[in-house]
């Protein structure tokens, strides 16, 4: 990532807590069950919701490449995937 070292600081920062948010949040749901589980579930959808959104921004700057984006992209969406068959299945559908 070339980030301008202006706002290195804030952005990386900003990245780091949504991805850290969201493994906790995951870890929290993993120790809960129904309706605990689905709220820490949903949080979780949240924190993915705001690193997608960092990592668009950055791409945007063109602080990262394309294919850093389209990389990250692919894993962050396999995430997805997976958290959405978990939110399914705790609801019971």
């Amino acid at each position: 990532m070339r980030f301008p070292a202006s706002q290195r600081f804030v952005v990386t920062k900003r990245l780091q807590d949504a991805a850290l948010d969201f493994q906790e949040t995951i870890f929290l749901a993993n120790a809960h069950a129904g309706r605990q589980r689905l709220a820490d579930l949903q949080d979780a959808d949240a924190h993915l919701n705001k690193l997608r959104f960092y990592l668009r921004l950055v791409h945007q700057w063109a602080w990262i490449t394309a294919g850093q984006y389209e990389h990250v992209s692919k894993m962050v969406a396999e995430v997805g995937r997976l958290l959405g068959g978990w939110i399914k299945q705790t609801r019971g559908g």
